[in-house]
C-alpha cells in the first residue's frame, strides 16, 4: 500500500508505471463509462460548481514524490494501491477529520469502525452514504420502466401469443393468452437497489442501524421492499449484470449516481481481489466538496448554503452573469466562502490563487451591498483565532469593508474517535458564537 506525499523512490517499476498512468490526469477525464469501478464523489461534474472534474488526483515529481490536492480515498490500477489521506491525519493512521465530515454529511453516527483509508475503510465510507442517495433518488418516485409481461387471461390488451393460446386454452373458454409492455416498478434498477439493502442489513456491522437513521430512510426501504415481490437472493449476479451499463434517464437522474453506489458495495469483494488488467478502480472524495457540505450542517439556521441548480438565481449583472455564493446569512448582509485550503498563514499569493481566494467573495460582497464576508477554512491549531482583512480605499474614512478568515479548529491528539468527535462538537459550538 503506497501513501501519499510519501518519497516513492523505492516503488517497484510495475508500481511506478501504474502511477505514472494516474497522474497529472484530470478526474473528468476518467471516463466513469470506461471505469465504472472507480466511484467519485461528487457524483456529477456539471452540477458541482466547482472546477472539481479539472483537479487532477495527484502529481509526481521526478517520479520520486507525490503531491495531492484536496482529492482523498483509495485508488489502484492493477495491484498498485494508493491510500490519500486528508492533511489532519494522524501519523497517517487514523483519519478522523475525514471520517467525522463525512458521518455528518450521510447524517449517520457510528463509532465503532476504523478510521483509516484502506479498501475497507473506503467501503464503510460507501455503505455511510448509501440512505443519503437513497432518499435523494426516491424524491424523484419510484423508478419505474417497460417490462414485457405475459398474460392468459380475458382482459387482452396486447399482442396475442398464439401457440400459447392454442396449447393451454379450451375454445370458448373467454380467456386469451398474450404479452404487453407496461410500466413496472419491479425491475433491474429496483431489484439491485433491494439487493444493496438485503446485504447492507445482513453483511455489514452497524447495516440495520444504517437502514433506520431517520424516517425517511426507513419509508425509502419500504417502498423499495415493496416494489421488489420478486426478490431473490440467488440472481445476484444476474441483476448485477443487467446493471453494468450505466442509467441514462431525463427525470430519474438521481438514480444513476445510486445505480452505481450499489454495484460499487455489491462488488466489493471482487474489486478487493479480481481487478483486470490495466483496471482503474477505488473510491475518490473531494474534500473540498465535503468540507462545504459539511459546513452546511454546521451553520444551518444561521446561513443559506447555494448550489448549482438549486434554489434561487443570482446575477450580477441584470438577468446576466449567474453567480452562486456559498452562502448568505438569513438578512443576506454577510458572504461567506468554505476555503478547504490552509488559510492560517498570512501571505501573498499570485494573481489567479488571489482571485480564488479572495477576489470572487469581494465581488460578492458589491453584488450584496456587504461590508463583512467570511472564508471559512478547517484550522490545525485549536488555539486560533480569527484573522481580519480591511479592504483599502483611496478615500479616507471610507470602509471597504472586512473579509474575516475564521478557521474551524481541527482537535489534534485525539487517541479515540469519541474523543475527537466531542471535541469537533466544542469547536462547532464556539466557531458559531464567534460568527
Amino acid at each position: 500500500m503506497i501513501t501519499s506525499d510519501y518519497s516513492i523512490a523505492s516503488v517497484k517499476p510495475e508500481e511506478l508505471q501504474d502511477l505514472k498512468t494516474i497522474a497529472g490526469v484530470p478526474i473528468s477525464t476518467i471516463s466513469l463509462e470506461e471505469y465504472p469501478n472507480l466511484l467519485v464523489f461528487p457524483d456529477s461534474f456539471e452540477e458541482y460548481d466547482r472546477d472539481f472534474g479539472k483537479k487532477v488526483v495527484f502529481n509526481m515529481v521526478d517520479d520520486s514524490k507525490l503531491l495531492t490536492n484536496s482529492i482523498v480515498g483509495f485508488i489502484g490500477r492493477n495491484s498498485t494501491k494508493l491510500s490519500i489521506h486528508s492533511r489532519f491525519a494522524k501519523e497517517d493512521e487514523d483519519d478522523y477529520f475525514l471520517h467525522y465530515m463525512i458521518q455528518k454529511v450521510a447524517k449517520v453516527n457510528i463509532l465503532n469502525l476504523q478510521h483509516t483509508l484502506d479498501e475497507d475503510s473506503v467501503f464503510d465510507y460507501l455503505v455511510y452514504l448509501f440512505p443519503l442517495y437513497l432518499k435523494k433518488a426516491i424524491t424523484q418516485g419510484i423508478y419505474k420502466q417497460y417490462k414485457t409481461q405475459k398474460y392468459n387471461d380475458a382482459n387482452a390488451r396486447g399482442v396475442i401469443d398464439v401457440n400459447k393460446h392454442i396449447r393451454y386454452n379450451k375454445p370458448f373458454n373467454g380467456k386469451v393468452a398474450y404479452t404487453t409492455r407496461e410500466y413496472s416498478y419491479d425491475n433491474n434498477i429496483t431489484q439491485l437497489i433491494r439487493h444493496t439493502i438485503e446485504y447492507i442489513s445482513k453483511h455489514k456491522e452497524g447495516g440495520t442501524e444504517i437502514l433506520s437513521i431517520d424516517t425517511d430512510t426507513k419509508e425509502a426501504v419500504s417502498q423499495i421492499i415493496s416494489a421488489t415481490p420478486t426478490y431473490l437472493s440467488n440472481e445476484l449476479v444476474t441483476i448485477i449484470n443487467k446493471n453494468i451499463r450505466p442509467l441514462a434517464h431525463p427525470y430519474y437522474s438521481e438514480y444513476a449516481p445510486l445505480q452505481r453506489l450499489c454495484l460499487q458495495i455489491l462488488r466489493h469483494e471482487e474489486l478487493k481481489y479480481g481487478q483486470e488488467d490495466d483496471e482503474i478502480y477505488g473510491v475518490l472524495i473531494d474534500a473540498a466538496w465535503l468540507w462545504e457540505e459539511y459546513l452546511d450542517i454546521v451553520l444551518e439556521g444561521k446561513y443559506v448554503h447555494y448550489k448549482k441548480n438549486e434554489g434561487k438565481r443570482f446575477y450580477l449583472f441584470e438577468n446576466f452573469q449567474q453567480i452562486i455564493p456559498d452562502y448568505l446569512s438569513l438578512d443576506k448582509s454577510i458572504v461567506a466562502d468554505a476555503k478547504y485550503i490552509p488559510l492560517n498563514n498570512e501571505r501573498d499569493y499570485g494573481e489567479e490563487k488571489a482571485t480564488a481566494i479572495y477576489y470572487k467573495t469581494i465581488t460578492y460582497m458589491y453584488r450584496f451591498c456587504s461590508n463583512k464576508a467570511y472564508l471559512f477554512y478547517p484550522h490545525p491549531d485549536e488555539k486560533a483565532q480569527p484573522v481580519i482583512y480591511k479592504i483599502k480605499t483611496e478615500q479616507d474614512g471610507i470602509n471597504g469593508g472586512v473579509i474575516i478568515k475564521q478557521g474551524l479548529r481541527i482537535p489534534s491528539r485525539c487517541n479515540s474517535f469519541i474523543e475527537f468527535s466531542n471535541k469537533m462538537k466544542q469547536s462547532e459550538e464556539k466557531f458559531l458564537s464567534e460568527i
